[in-house]
């Protein structure tokens, strides 16, 4: 399998190459050269398969020539043995035509585990084989970086540094980052939002000396690993509920594009979903473009679902690159205009070719809370402020007749405060991590700008080095 930048002027790499590098040095993101199919009776031959032996099988195709099958499986195998659940995601049935596929019952309780536990171990044994260190940076909007950092922490290949908006996660997203003591890891406290510390990640990445000096790479959803490892799950879930002879439909609680973007690619390699719901909060970009053509970039405003305000997301160009029929001259022009005016122009033709399968819902604060209230009144199921998102979109937007699959991506208890605000009681974290705000943090604070930052990872990376 081959990889290509969006924006073209990048050489193609193998897997190995395009995990290492992240984004590609001409500021674009790799995709696939092809989508690889399965036909109805390869996906029929994966029903019934425990979650990691699906997840090999699905992830075979774009790690070949990179990685073998036997190691791809170990590495599976490992990866998700540590899940709370057995059937590492499970299906919960909600109402007649809804089902929750929670995603949260990794080490750090939110969906960013189901992919990042499996990128550990990919960069590990890619790491190996080279013979390489590498120095992963990368921005959270609140559960990516926790997820990268369970992931890596104490890899002797790899350092981390994460950067997180100060004061805009929740206490247990920056506290699960936080109070990690693992000498490889490094967070910091951004004076900005996550669009401004994503920036940062790609000026990074976009500055080629300091790029090369620290050997960067990527663990957000930039890095097409990531988007890769969230293809199964969505495998799983509508083979689960009837496919491939009966379609289903996907809602998913959206920020940076990538989880309902990973959906998108499980329907490019054949499995019948048939509808894209994507659910937003009051940073409503997305819902605006796929109703009125209107990507047009407004101030992020702090929400009950924090891991969503987003204005930018990244992931959104991977999705324009296919519709623009992989014209990646066409696309770089966009992206630049985009960046110089903050508004993207779609012409109408694309923009209704999007908007047929890609549907668009929005919910308040308020209607967050009442919703959450709402589906534990009836259902006696509790769900975080972005699952109920998706759940509400499944309801509202959901096919007549056909199972919607609505991502529940993160434990309630990662945010205490919104659902005691909802049904008056704050949920208990898990036992592994029930002292979790007694445990000692450490992090470093820094303005929005790049050169003090980059002094920040090089000083990091640079620690044990006598002078």
């Amino acid at each position: 399998m081959r990889y290509q930048s969006t924006r073209g002027l990048a050489p193609e790499l193998d897997f190995a190459g395009v995990l290492l590098a992240g984004l590609a040095n001409d500021g674009g993101l790799y995709m696939p050269a092809s989508w690889p199919r399965f036909s109805a009776a390869d996906l029929r031959a994966l029903r019934g398969l425990p979650y990691p032996e699906l997840a090999a099988r699905v992830l075979a195709p774009f790690t070949e020539g990179s990685i073998g099958f036997a190691d791809l499986q170990g590495m599976c195998r490992r990866a998700y043995a540590g899940f709370t659940n057995k059937s590492v995601v499970p299906l919960v049935q909600l109402d007649t035509n809804i089902y929750a596929l929670e995603l949260f019952h990794g080490p750090t309780l939110a969906f960013k585990d189901m992919a990042l536990q499996l990128v550990g171990h990919l960069f590990e044994h890619v790491l190996a084989d080279k013979g390489e260190k590498i120095r992963i940076v990368g921005a959270t909007s609140g559960d990516t970086g926790s997820a990268a950092i369970a992931a890596v922490a104490g890899r002797k290949n790899i350092d981390i540094t994460i950067l997180h908006p100060e004061g805009k996660t929740s206490e247990v997203q920056r506290r699960q980052m936080t109070t990690v003591q693992a000498d490889n890891v490094l967070n910091i406290a951004v004076k900005g939002n996550f669009d401004d510390c994503q920036d940062l990640v790609k000026a990074m990445f976009a500055d080629a000396p300091f790029r090369t000096e620290m050997n960067l790479s990527a663990v957000n959803s930039i890095n097409f690993a990531r988007i890769a490892a969230q293809i199964p799950y969505y495998v799983y879930a509508a083979l689960n509920l009837g496919a491939p002879e009966r379609d289903v439909a996907v809602s998913v609680p959206t920020g940076n594009f990538g989880n309902i973007l990973a959906a998108w690619a499980a329907k490019q390699m054949g499995v019948p979903i048939a509808r894209f719901i994507v659910g937003s909060n009051r940073n409503d970009i997305l819902a605006r473009f796929l109703s009125a053509n209107d990507m047009s970039v407004r101030g992020v405003e702090a929400s009950l679902s924090p891991s969503m305000d987003i204005q930018l997301s990244s992931n959104f160009e991977r999705l324009l690159f296919e519709f623009l029929g992989r014209d990646a001259d066409l696309l770089r022009q966009t992206m630049a205009d985009f960046r110089s005016t903050g508004k993207m122009s779609v012409a109408e033709p694309v923009w209704r070719a999007i908007a047929k399968d890609f549907k668009a819902f929005t919910l308040s604060d308020e209607q967050t809370l009442a919703e959450i209230a709402r589906l534990f009144r009836e259902a006696e199921y509790l769900a975080d402020p972005h699952s109920i998102i998706g759940i509400a979109a499944a309801r509202e937007l959901g096919p007549i007749g056909m199972p919607v699959i609505a991502a529940a991506t993160a434990h309630p208890a990662k945010f205490p405060d919104a659902i005691e605000k909802a049904v008056g009681s704050r949920p208990p974290l898990p036992p592994h991590l029930s002292n979790l705000y007694e445990r000692d943090e450490k992090f470093i604070r820094a303005p929005n700008d790049l050169a003090a930052i980059e002094t920040c990872v090089r000083n990091f990376a640079n620690r044990n080095v006598n002078v």
